[in-house]
């Protein structure tokens, strides 16, 4: 079996344990890097090319995609799926998850639990979209954001209005959420792989802060998944073809709610707090597949 790791470098924590997890399985892995690759196609022969020469065939790829590389990263997880390449995360259900909006418009669909939201034309009132999701506080987001970039807890309707009006002005695209107070500042993630949810952990937002990110400073502890928890991240994963995923929820007065479905879930923070071989877990399940 050959298998391609879509990544920048192999320096980065999540590629570098993957990389080994192979090797452990004696799986002969490569590291390639999408945003050095670029694609050919004719009638006949479709080819991805990488500093100049045609990569060989892989028999599956593992996508460590950033959002903000999404356009270029799918479009070389695409090339190679069509070249016969296995991935437990495809190009288009990677782009289902990035897109926030769609992502709660498909998980909605399927009846898991989101949290009110609500989207507008961008010259709709922002005051009906408040109301819509129950009033103030709210949580504006941008659509394309990640690692809690363009999150925005407006505690008032003004502050809410001044918000969309910025983001407006450079034609963003943005959604508003009710604020779920009772979560405190703390979230979880579900790390997802195939049926299964392989670790879980807690994220707590800095003092003064209520994004739980790591990159935002939260500090996280592992736990012990609950079913009912795993069973809805698992069927988030599936609802948005992903067979790798951290699934992000909060815990409401109303039960758990879906936040966000992250289609290239870093490693280090779920593998440092809960002490499990979660890279191994995907390398098994990509060689299973």
């Amino acid at each position: 079996m050959r298998l391609a790791i879509l990544s920048q470098s192999r320096r980065l924590y999540s590629t570098h344990r993957l990389l080994a997890a192979a090797r452990r399985e004696r799986i002969e892995a490569h590291v390639v890097d999408y945003l050095e690759c670029r694609v050919r196609m004719t009638t006949d022969r479709l080819e991805v090319v990488s500093r100049g020469k045609p990569l060989s065939s892989f028999d599956a790829i593992i996508p460590r995609v950033p959002s903000s590389e999404t356009a270029q990263g799918c479009m070389i997880v695409r090339q190679l799926e069509h070249l016969g390449a296995r991935s437990p995360n495809g190009a288009d259900a990677i782009e289902r998850s990035r897109d926030k909006l769609r992502a709660m418009q498909d998980l909605g669909a399927a009846g898991l639990p989101i949290p009110p939201t609500a989207v507008a034309h961008p010259a709709r009132e922002t005051r009906d979209l408040v109301e819509d999701v129950g009033g103030a506080p709210v949580v504006v987001k941008l659509i394309e954001g990640t690692q809690g970039v363009g999150v925005i807890l407006c505690e008032t309707l003004q502050a809410a209005e001044a918000v969309v009006d910025a983001i407006r002005s450079l034609r963003g695209r943005y959604l508003v959420q009710r604020f779920i107070a009772e979560a405190r500042g703390s979230d979880l993630r579900y790390f997802v792989v195939g049926d299964t949810v392989v670790a879980a952990m807690r994220r707590t937002a800095q003092p003064g802060e209520f994004r739980s990110n790591l990159h935002r400073g939260g500090e996280v502890e592992g736990i012990a998944p609950d079913p009912d928890e795993a069973a809805i991240a698992v069927r988030a994963a599936k609802t948005l073809g992903l067979g790798v995923a951290g699934v992000d929820l909060l815990r409401s007065e109303d039960g758990p709610m879906l936040l966000e479905v992250n289609s290239s879930p870093g490693l280090e923070g779920i593998e440092k707090a809960t002490g499990i071989d979660v890279a191994r877990a995907i390398v098994r399940h990509v060689a299973q597949r």
